[in-house]
């Protein structure tokens, strides 16, 4: 069966872009660069995107290009006769399972607080917190939202790539990229959004001598990491997809820099609206679903900015969902001999079903606590977060890398393949000794 490929070069970037693009660029990334020094983290920040990020990205695009296969397929085709690099492809695979487990749930929130600001029903509530815990606290809801974004998903991928994930994430990243810009002027033309600007933007030596330098590069250097979701097999697929005529480089620097414009613009979103009504701003769930809202409901026009808001948060996760679903998805195919529709029904149901845990995590089953007492959810995302992603992106590393995987010499070919940006073959030591001490680095500190 002839492979499927994208229909244009704009539709890799944008699926695979929109594979990084997430929750995380939104609740995360502006609040880590206010606190470490503003225009100093985003300079280490770009730095370590160039550095680490980006290359370890060639990695993952390389070894789906060069075999044309998914996660597991792709190392049993390159590996050499007797190894069990393969058995790393099934270890992506279920961090890409986990993954969803979690993230179908989070991402329902933003769906359901897209249609509780479109309807007009958060007006009057004052009290975000009580909101926000209520909606957590109603199991059918919380199951009903995280049912509705699995199935519509695996509605998006059921059909052939072009027909289905590429021709939706073109139209999702498009609406996602314009919308965040009206609302980053909108938000910049409130009253004291300078403020707010001066903050999340202008280098702060005090700030960062306060955070400590060492503390603001590591965070930098995992914030650059953790943005491109490497490491599990989820930018590997659509590896599998690309034509040659680029160079791989050429391509991470593309998807590197529109995940980078999404963070950046999402401070430009919140910051200014925070300083502007006088609240300080944090970071995580807090800031998504109390924080904001509470800035929303007291600002003109505030349901019909938090409606496109969230509708933007709900685009940006779920550009993200049908990415690692299509991976997922692809894995039955390749396995198992099943045809798209088989696979994306079978693995819809079972996505269901392994999701329930975190959506009744907070009400049916709050009282189960497990990693350092975290909830089900907590815990799923630090096993991916802090083990599996760092670990992947490690094996990548040494399977690219030495004679003992695929090999340095292979893995170049692939990566110049094409027009564009071409790494140097004296840049052999640096991807041997320097990325994989980096990765260590971030692994232990997330462990620690």
């Amino acid at each position: 069966m002839e492979r499927d490929q994208f229909k244009s070069r704009l539709g890799f970037i944008l699926v695979s872009a929109g594979c990084a693009i997430g929750i995380g660029n939104v609740w995360k990334f502006p609040f880590i660069t206010g606190q470490n020094g503003g225009g100093i983290f985003v300079l280490f920040y770009v730095l370590f995107l160039a550095v680490l990020a980006a290359p370890v990205l060639t990695m993952e695009l390389a070894i789906g290009r060069s075999s044309r296969k998914s996660s597991v397929g792709a190392y049993k085709a390159l590996e050499k006769p007797g190894q069990k690099w393969h058995v790393h492809g099934y270890v992506a695979i279920i961090g890409c399972i986990i993954l969803m487990s979690y993230y179908t749930t989070v991402s329902g929130w933003m769906l359901n607080y897209f249609v509780r600001f479109a309807t007009g029903s958060m007006q009057g509530m004052e009290d975000t917190a009580a909101v926000f815990a209520q909606m957590k606290q109603n199991a059918p809801e919380m199951v009903g939202y995280m049912a509705l974004i699995v199935v519509l998903g695996f509605f998006v991928c059921s059909f052939s790539l072009q027909k289905g994930l590429e021709r939706v994430t073109k139209i999702m990243m498009i609406g996602l990229l314009g919308m965040i810009i009206v609302l980053a002027v909108y938000a910049m033309m409130l009253p004291g959004a300078d403020k707010g600007l001066r903050f999340y933007l202008l280098p702060s030596l005090e700030q960062a001598q306060k955070t400590g330098i060492a503390n603001v590069i590591v965070a930098a250097m995992n914030q650059a990491f953790f943005t491109i979701s490497i490491g599990v097999g989820s930018m590997e697929i659509f590896g599998s997809y690309m034509s040659k005529d680029r160079t791989l480089m050429t391509e991470a620097v593309w998807i590197c820099g529109l995940d980078t414009f999404v963070a950046i613009m999402s401070g430009l979103i919140i910051f200014p609206a925070c300083f502007s009504f006088g609240i300080e701003p944090d970071a995580g769930p807090d800031l998504i679903f109390i924080t904001l809202p509470r800035i929303f409901l007291n600002m003109d026009n505030g349901s019909l900015f938090g409606a496109a808001f969230f509708l933007f948060m709900t685009l940006a996760s779920f550009s993200t969902v049908i990415a690692v679903f299509e991976n997922i998805m692809s894995f039955g195919v390749e396995e198992f001999h099943l045809t798209r529709r088989q696979s994306a029904y079978g693995s819809c149901l079972l996505m269901i079903l392994l999701s329930l845990p975190s959506a009744l995590g907070y009400n049916v089953w709050s009282g189960v606590q497990l990693l350092g007492g975290r909830n089900i959810l907590d815990s799923e995302d630090f096993v991916v977060t802090n083990l599996l992603l760092p670990t992947g992106a490690l094996t990548y590393l040494l399977f690219c890398s030495y004679k003992f995987g695929w090999g340095f010499e292979s893995y170049l070919d692939e990566a110049n393949a094409g027009k564009g940006i071409r790494l140097s073959k004296k840049m052999k030591p640096f991807f041997r000794y320097v990325l994989p001490a980096l990765v260590l680095v971030i692994l232990i500190s997330g462990l620690m």
